[in-house]
C-alpha cells in the first residue's frame, strides 16, 4: 500500500536556514582561502570545504527529520556517518578544483559536476540509512531534476565562494545557496514513494518530540561549530586588515622619506632663508646697539625679527621632521586649507627653482575633515611635486593652480592643476598602479599611495586632463563623521565647524 508522507513545517524551516548559515560560513571561509598562500590556504580550504559539507549533511538530516510518516523508522548509523563523509570529501574536492589559480570555466564545471553529483550520493546514503518497513520507489523525473538542481546550485556555490567580499552580497548568495540545495533535497524527496509491507496508522501531521529533539541537537551542534569558524575567520580578518594598514603606513612612510631626500636641496635652502635673515637682524641689532647712542627701538624691531626668523625656521624643520616621523595614522580635524599653505609653504624653493607660478583659490571657511594630517601632506606633497616635475622641461607658462571648494553631499573638492606634459596618451586609467610611472627616475609609487591614503580617509583621488595642456587631479573629502566616531569626537566637529 502507498504511504504518503508529510513535513513539519518547522523543521522544513529550520533545514533551510542550516543551509543558508552554512552557505555564508562557508563564502566567508572561501575568503580567507583566496588571500591566504601556503600552509595556511590548505587549512583554510579544509576549513571552508568541511563547513559547507558539515552544512549540507546538517541540512539533508533536518530534512529527514521532518517527515512525517504513518510507519516506524530509525537510521543506520554507519551510513549515517558515511553520508556526512562523502558530503565532506565532495565538497573538498569541488573547493580544490575550483580554488586553484589556473581554475577556469571547464574546471569550474567539472566541479561543479564533482560536487552535485557528489551530494545526490550523500542525499542516497542517507536515505538507504532509513530503517522501516516500507519499499522505496523513485519517480525518475523528479530525481533527474534534483540531480540538475544538485549541480546547478554546486556550480553557483563554487563560482561564489571565491568571488564575494560585500557583505550584502555575500548574505544574499548564502540564501540562495541555501535555498537551492534545500530545494535539491525536498525535490529528491518528491521523487520517493512509499509502499507498506503491512498496515500502519494514521500520523498526527507533526514531528513527534524525538525526531523534533534531534533535529534541534544537530542542528544546534552544526550552528555552534558554524559560529565558531566565523569567529575564527573574522579574526584572521582583522589580523590581516591590521598588516595591510601597517605595511600601507611602512610604504607611505618610504615614500614621504624618498621624496623628502630627493628634496634635499630645496629644503636645505627654505631652512637657510629665515636662519640667513637671523643673521642679518643680529647684526642689525647689534649696530643698533654699538652707536654713540644706542637706539633702543630700532634696536627692538630687529630682536623681534630675530625671533620671527626663528620661529619660521622652527616650524619649517617641524614639519620637515613630521614628514620624517613614522608613526601610527592619528584621525584628527584637520583644515585642508591649512594643509595647502603648508605643503606650498615647505616646497617654494622647488617651485621658485623651476620658475613655477602657484596660485591659489581656496574658498574660506571650509568644514575640517576628520584624518591624519601628515597623511593628507603627503597627498598634497606627491601631488605638487608631480605637477612640478611634469612642467620643469615645458616650454611657454609654467602655473600651478590649487582649489579648494564645498562640494555635493557634505563633501569637499581640492583640485591641482599644471600646465605641464599632460596624463599619458592610452595610460590614464594606469597611473595609479603601483610601479607605474613616466619618469626616469620615478619608483611609480607616488599616485598609488596617494589613492589609497584618501580612499582610507573615505574619499576619492582621480585624474583629468586639463585644458589646453597638462593634468588635473581632483581629491574629494567627505566632511561628515562616519558613524564610529565617538560622541566627544562629534563634539568636537560641531564646534571647529565654521
Amino acid at each position: 500500500m502507498v504511504v504518503t508522507g508529510t513535513h513539519d513545517p518547522y523543521l522544513v524551516v529550520l533545514s533551510i536556514l542550516v543551509a543558508s548559515f552554512a552557505s555564508y560560513t562557508a563564502l566567508d571561509l572561501g575568503g580567507r582561502v583566496g588571500a591566504a598562500r601556503g600552509f595556511a590556504r590548505r587549512v583554510w580550504l579544509v576549513a571552508a570545504a568541511t563547513t559547507m559539507g558539515s552544512g549540507i549533511w546538517s541540512m539533508h538530516f533536518v530534512a529527514m527529520l521532518a517527515l512525517i510518516m504513518p510507519i516506524p523508522m530509525s537510521y543506520d548509523i554507519g551510513l549515517t556517518a558515511l553520508s556526512l563523509v562523502v558530503a565532506i570529501l565532495v565538497t573538498s574536492g569541488g573547493f580544490y578544483v575550483i580554488s586553484r589559480p589556473s581554475a577556469s570555466r571547464f574546471r569550474l564545471v567539472l566541479g561543479g559536476i564533482f560536487m552535485g553529483l557528489g551530494i545526490v550520493t550523500m542525499h542516497y546514503t542517507g536515505m538507504a540509512a532509513m530503517r522501516w518497513h516500507a519499499e522505496l520507489t523513485h519517480d525518475r523525473r523528479f530525481v533527474a531534476l534534483a540531480v540538475v538542481i544538485a549541480i546547478g546550485a554546486s556550480t553557483v556555490a563554487l563560482w561564489l565562494a571565491f568571488r564575494t567580499t560585500d557583505l550584502w552580497q555575500r548574505l544574499g548568495a548564502a540564501v540562495v545557496m541555501g535555498l537551492a540545495i534545500s530545494g535539491m533535497h525536498y525535490t529528491a524527496m518528491r521523487a520517493v514513494i512509499f509502499t507498506a509491507h503491512g498496515p500502519f496508522h494514521a500520523g498526527s501531521g507533526r514531528a513527534s518530540l524525538d525526531q523534533i529533539n534531534l533535529a534541534l541537537a544537530v542542528a544546534g551542534t552544526t550552528f555552534v561549530i558554524l559560529a565558531f569558524a566565523l569567529i575564527a575567520s573574522q579574526s584572521e580578518q582583522k589580523r590581516i586588515e591590521e598588516a595591510l594598514r601597517q605595511a600601507r603606513a611602512d610604504l607611505a612612510h618610504v615614500n614621504r622619506v624618498t621624496t623628502m631626500g630627493e628634496l634635499t636641496a630645496s629644503l636645505a635652502h627654505e631652512v637657510n632663508q629665515p636662519i640667513a635673515a637671523a643673521v642679518a637682524n643680529a647684526h642689525a641689532c647689534l649696530n643698533w646697539l654699538a652707536g654713540d647712542t644706542p637706539n633702543l627701538e630700532e634696536a627692538r624691531a630687529s630682536a623681534m625679527s630675530i625671533v620671527e626668523d626663528g620661529t619660521r625656521a622652527a616650524d619649517i624643520i617641524s614639519r620637515i621632521r613630521l614628514l620624517f616621523t613614522k608613526a601610527s595614522p592619528q584621525r584628527e580635524l584637520v583644515d585642508v586649507n591649512e594643509v595647502i599653505r603648508e605643503m606650498i609653504g615647505l616646497l617654494r624653493s622647488e617651485v621658485t627653482r623651476y620658475s613655477v607660478s602657484v596660485r591659489t583659490e581656496l574658498e574660506a571657511h571650509l568644514p575640517r575633515v576628520l584624518g591624519d594630517r601628515v597623511q593628507l601632506q603627503q597627498v598634497m606633497m606627491n601631488l605638487i611635486v608631480n605637477g612640478i616635475d611634469a612642467m620643469k622641461d615645458v616650454d611657454g607658462t609654467r602655473e600651478l593652480a590649487i582649489a579648494s571648494r564645498r562640494a555635493e553631499h557634505e563633501q569637499l573638492m581640492v583640485c591641482v592643476s599644471d600646465t605641464g606634459v599632460g596624463l599619458p596618451p592610452a595610460q590614464a586609467d594606469q597611473i595609479f598602479y603601483a610601479f607605474f610611472t613616466t619618469k626616469p627616475h620615478g619608483t611609480g609609487m607616488g599616485l598609488s599611495i596617494s589613492r589609497s591614503i584618501v580612499e582610507s580617509h573615505r574619499g576619492r583621488l582621480m585624474a583629468a586632463d586639463n585644458s589646453p595642456r597638462g593634468a588635473t587631479f581632483q581629491i574629494i573629502l567627505p566632511t561628515t563623521l562616519p558613524t564610529t566616531v565617538g560622541a566627544h569626537e562629534r563634539r568636537r566637529a560641531f564646534d571647529h565647524s565654521p
